[in-house]
């Protein structure tokens, strides 16, 4: 590029149209740039302590230099002030106090003060260029892209998208596909970062998000927003499901999906390197959806525990294998599909868990309320689990129940409340024991078991529960795996296994931080009387 500096007016207005049209940048930008870099230049050879100022007509490529000097009655700076009698000279109607221009000459730039300029409208330009990009691409993270590599950098591929570039870092590639320099790719926006060397746009294959907007392409239906896809689950490179659902009862949304004698969904498949997709009919019955989620398994009977987020799924023993997959991979799309973690058991483990929970059951409930095993077996068989259902139920809902009156009815709920009186203050000894303050024991939703739970766990003062974020005191922990679902080694699953102190007690985020805002609640009661002795120390 010819120096702005030196090139007649003609040249300057030509380069800044041929920059502005190369970058995609707004003309006025440019000349922007080359006024500051001429002010630059200027500076540096009439003195930097000058406030010079440049400007260049965008129409006619003319260009006015000056400095700005303030009028005064005895001058200090000589840069950049001027007493009245030489300021009139400039400006007849000059007065004390106002700032006036100085023209100055046209001058003679050099090499380096020409490079210099360069520099500096390379640098503006190239920031502009930056912002540009980043407000073209800020606002489309989810949107399919079509680029060239460019280059394989430390195994993250650099895509072309023509205005800007993007990454598909290794994470994000499909496994064991190849990039080839010059080749055109496709792939899913995740997001745009601002950073410092310009926008990051970050580029995946291996999102589910990427599997949907190649359907969208391939089926029209999906496009039209006739079949949603509810739900998606990958392994990039092996296999995939997705969740379909039709608005029109008259289209199947999976024979839509799969297209005539496969057509459409093979268009995806071969995009994604030949990964299997098994195409589900989405139901807003849970049960429904996982049984269709574990296909081509066949299953038995679902469990579902809403509070827990789990799902307890029965298959034949026949199909146990089939529905958990080669190394878990079945089960664990399917779980990801649904939201849920899915424990896989055949009918035969099913039936000795029911066995071992009754008998757990109706033992504690002997023992407990101090009947007998018939009444206790009875109980259970009522769906009664805990003391807590039979001391606080309707005194009239559990004389219903075959056998009992209501006689019997106030007797097995006042022993239950006994029964719990006597294990709260079982607990609270343990507590006391343990060294937990009483005050712990005022703040809201905490039992005794629980703060019993809180001194084993190093956690005795209103100061140890504050420090404790609301995610420490009550995220759940993972429920342990079953041996055979497929899913991490047993070193993992400990350290998933990792949850909040008082996970397994199904406290919800509301309490937690109720618990925690209580316990830090000294902590501004303290402030003012603190406030008050500085004050008293300050005054002294």
């Amino acid at each position: 590029m010819a120096s702005p500096i030196s090139a007649n007016r003609a040249e300057l207005l030509a380069i800044a149209t041929s920059v502005a049209n190369e970058k995609l940048i707004d003309k006025s930008i440019v000349i922007e740039a080359m006024e500051e870099a001429i002010q630059k230049a200027a500076r540096a050879r009439y003195g930097a302590e000058n406030d010079i100022r440049a400007k260049l007509d965008p129409r006619t490529g003319d260009l006015r230099l000056w400095r700005v000097v303030e009028v005064v009655e005895e001058v200090e700076d000589y840069f950049k002030q001027v007493d009245l009698k030489a300021a009139q000279k400039l400006d007849k109607d000059a007065k004390l106090g106002d700032f006036i221009v100085d023209p100055l000459p046209p001058v003679d730039l050099g090499r380096i003060d020409a490079q210099s300029a360069k520099q500096v409208i390379f640098q503006k330009v190239r920031d502009a260029e930056r912002e540009r990009q980043y407000e073209e691409f800020k606002d489309r993270a989810g949107e399919m892209v079509t680029g060239v590599i460019k280059s394989v950098e430390f195994g993250h591929v650099i895509v072309n998208l023509g205005r800007a570039e993007g990454v598909i870092r290794r994470d994000q590639q499909i496994p064991r596909e190849v990039a080839r320099v010059g080749e055109r790719v496709r792939a899913l926006i995740l997001k745009v970062e601002r950073q410092n060397r310009g926008p990051q746009i970050f580029l995946s294959r291996a999102h589910p998000d990427f599997m949907k907007a190649l359907f969208a392409q391939e089926v029209p239906e999906i496009y039209d927003g006739v079949i949603t896809i509810q739900a998606a689950a990958r392994d990039p490179g092996s296999r995939a499901k997705i969740g379909v659902i039709s608005r029109d009862s008259s289209i199947d949304p999976v024979g839509a999906c799969v297209g005539m004698k496969g057509s459409r969904v093979q268009a995806v498949v071969q995009e994604m390197q030949g990964e299997k997709i098994d195409i589900i009919p989405w139901s807003e019955d849970t049960a429904t959806f996982v049984v269709n989620a574990l296909q081509p398994a066949t299953v038995s009977r679902v469990v579902i525990d809403e509070e827990e987020s789990r799902i307890e799924v029965v298959v034949p023993d026949d199909q146990l294998s089939l529905a958990i997959g080669r190394r878990g991979q079945n089960v664990r799309l399917a779980s990801q599909l649904t939201g849920s973690q899915i424990d896989i058991m055949t009918e035969a483990e099913a039936s000795e868990k029911r066995q071992k929970e009754f008998a757990e059951r109706s033992k504690m409930f002997e023992e407990e309320l101090d009947v007998d095993e018939t009444l206790s077996q009875l109980l259970v068989a009522e769906g009664f689990s805990e003391l807590e259902e039979v001391a606080y139920i309707e005194l009239a809902e559990l004389a219903t129940i075959e056998g009992f009156d209501e006689e019997l009815a106030e007797e097995l709920q006042s022993r239950a409340q006994e029964a719990l009186d006597r294990r709260e203050a079982t607990y609270r000894e343990e507590r006391v024991a343990l060294g937990v303050e009483d005050a712990l024991a005022e703040m809201p939703h905490l039992t005794e078991q629980m703060l019993v739970t809180l001194g084993k766990a190093g956690i005795k003062t209103l100061d140890d529960l504050a420090d404790l974020a609301t995610d420490e005191l009550i995220a759940k922990k993972r429920a342990e795996q079953r041996r055979r679902d497929g899913s991490a080694p047993a070193r993992r699953e400990r350290e998933q296994d990792r949850g909040g102190v008082l996970g397994e007690y199904g406290l919800n985020e509301e309490q937690g931080n109720e618990i925690i805002m209580a316990a830090r609640a000294h902590w501004f009661e303290d402030e003012p009387a603190n406030e008050e002795a500085a004050d008293a120390d300050s005054s002294q």
